[in-house]
């Protein structure tokens, strides 16, 4: 979420900002048709996760472990939650002046109060807002490791993560003191904080953890598509909030944010659809739904600087390089990453960080001027994209690495046994079944 947007828009009124983790001045008002829309928009993207991711993901496991996907997505959500309150909203947005993290003088959301303003919204709501980006983040590995990882692994891995890779790198990104931020990156709702950075350890978990039993061997067939394409429906829905939220404001910059994030996600599922046609003689729904989150993912990062147009051409280059990357990945590298976490967000966010640079549009851009951060062309702008990208992939990669390691000594061994991958997780990590039949 692009968060100092709004900030940059109303630069024209100096006096009314100040600098993140601050309050507002008192003569600041709320504005109620703001607030009201970032409310919608901060359930919008909880709901993304739960249910959205939950059930999109659920549906592309085989029956025994259904439970166990919903089960990590519920546990994230709960988790990240406490955590947030407890030290990432101000590891992420507090007042430290530093470019690599907040400090923690908003720890437990100190300071944070019934009259707190942040721009012309509410405090809490901000705190609340930012909180659903930072649940989706970590929920989104969970389809790298799917059907294989211990459930107390998970858990600690995912805690771990958000406080050392997510925390930062969204300050890196969003906080006005940031170094990214400083630079100029044009990231307007996760292109790297988000997705790059889940995309980057799904695939270094999904390497470090092996393949399931019978990958590229045995059929693994996702066990309800229908629940899938559900879940998928909500993805759609919910990513209004998350791209069009991160606005702020009730405003025309929202409103050009939701119709970018709509032609781009219709523009990935009909290319995915049309390659599969092509390669394979049929389209299939979960071609379709596919192409739909990689039309997302890649439009994330750009989808408050870009107009209809740009967003459609984003939406088809998303979709045709995310089905490549998808193939390649598991049919060439054999790496299971086991429902396309990298290929389609990883590379999505790249892929949209970049053409974040190159497609901005001089009377939509997050700058003023030519659309381009202060003193830059597209070279320039491009040279911060690509500069963003390595430095948040690159940070993840280590700290995924190392926290991976970790995890697997503390849990005695991330991955579960023979026996109980054969069994499911649902029966093995929770003693329940997602259906009787």
């Amino acid at each position: 979420m692009r968060t100092t947007t709004r900030i940059r828009m109303l630069c024209s009124a100096a006096a009314l900002c100040l600098l993140p983790g601050t309050v507002f001045a008192a003569q600041a008002e709320m504005n109620g048709a703001n607030t009201a829309w970032i409310l919608t928009a901060t359930a919008l993207v909880l709901f993304m996760t739960v249910p959205g991711l939950s059930l999109f993901y659920a549906g592309l496991v085989r029956s025994k472990n259904v439970l166990s996907i919903l089960m990590q997505c519920f546990a994230i959500t709960a988790l990240v939650s406490v955590i947030w309150l407890v030290m990432g909203y101000s590891m992420a947005f507090g007042p430290a002046d530093s470019g690599f993290w907040g400090g923690l003088d908003k720890a437990f959301l100190n300071g944070v109060v019934r009259e707190s303003i942040w721009g012309d919204i509410p405090e809490s709501l901000f705190v609340a807002f930012q909180m659903t980006f930072a649940i989706i983040t970590p929920a989104l590995i969970v389809g790298a490791f799917a059907e294989r990882i211990k459930f107390s692994s998970m858990l600690l891995f995912s805690g771990l993560w958000s406080i050392l890779v997510y925390f930062p790198v969204c300050h890196w990104v969003w906080a006005e003191k940031g170094w990214l931020y400083q630079m100029g990156l044009i990231d307007y709702a996760g292109g790297t904080v988000v997705h790059v950075t889940a995309g980057v350890a799904a695939v270094i978990t999904a390497v470090m953890l092996g393949s399931r039993k019978g990958f590229l061997v045995a059929p693994m067939m996702p066990h309800n598509l229908t629940m899938t394409i559900t879940g998928a429906g909500m993805l759609w829905v919910g990513w209004f909030g998350f791209n069009a939220g991160s606005a702020l404001a009730a405003n025309g910059s929202a409103g050009m944010a939701l119709l970018a994030t709509h032609l781009s996600a219709s523009a990935g599922a009909l290319t995915w659809m049309a390659i599969e046609w092509i390669r394979h003689g049929k389209p299939s729904g979960l071609g379709a739904v596919t192409g739909m989150v990689a039309g997302l993912a890649t439009i994330t990062p750009a989808s408050g600087s870009v107009g209809p147009a740009g967003a459609l051409l984003i939406g088809i280059m998303g979709g045709m390089l995310c089905f490549a990357a998808t193939y390649y990945l598991k049919q060439k590298l054999r790496i299971d990453d086991s429902l396309d976490v990298f290929p389609v967000h990883g590379v999505g966010g790249i892929l949209g960080t970049v053409l974040a640079g190159i497609f901005v549009s001089r009377e939509l851009g997050v700058f003023s001027g030519n659309g381009y951060a202060e003193g830059m062309d597209m070279a320039s702008q491009l040279g911060v994209q690509v500069l963003g990208i390595v430095a948040t992939g690159a940070y993840s990669a280590v700290l995924t690495l190392v926290l991976f390691k970790f995890v697997g000594i503390v849990t005695s061994g991330v991955r579960v046994t023979e026996d109980e991958e054969q069994m499911g997780l649902d029966i093995s990590d929770h003693d329940e079944k997602g259906y009787s039949m």
